[in-house]
């Protein structure tokens, strides 16, 4: 599993995690597209635009490794501001490419590309 130091553990104040400390024994979890709805609590969200921020702030639009990114965390942006950059996608591999899709993440989340607006 790479890791990818720098990249914050989790959203601060909180306990939304964003990466893992070490891989799992056995098969990595899934990734799988969860879909959000409209009620979730504010912290939740906080925690997705957090996520992004440092994902956009770590890889920029360059393609990346799954790596040590928490599935849970990622499951909640995969298939609309993150999506996969291989084909075909192996959704249970720490070894996945998935890349920021930058006209969605601008739609749902402003404030990650320009912070000051």
């Amino acid at each position: 599993m790479q890791k990818h130091p720098g990249f914050p553990s989790r959203l601060p104040g909180t306990d939304y995690q964003f990466t893992l400390r070490r891989a799992a024994k056995g098969r990595p979890t899934p990734l799988i597209s969860r879909k959000r709805h409209a009620d979730r609590r504010r912290e939740e969200l906080a925690a997705d635009e957090g996520f992004l921020t440092a994902l956009w702030d770590y890889f920029g639009t360059e393609p990346f490794v799954r790596g040590n990114l928490d599935a849970g965390r990622l499951s909640w942006v995969l298939g609309r501001e993150v999506v996969a950059a291989e084909d075909p996608f192996r959704p249970d591999s720490y070894d996945a490419l998935l890349r920021i899709d930058a006209a969605v993440l601008a739609k749902t989340f402003p404030n990650v590309l320009e912070p000051d607006a």
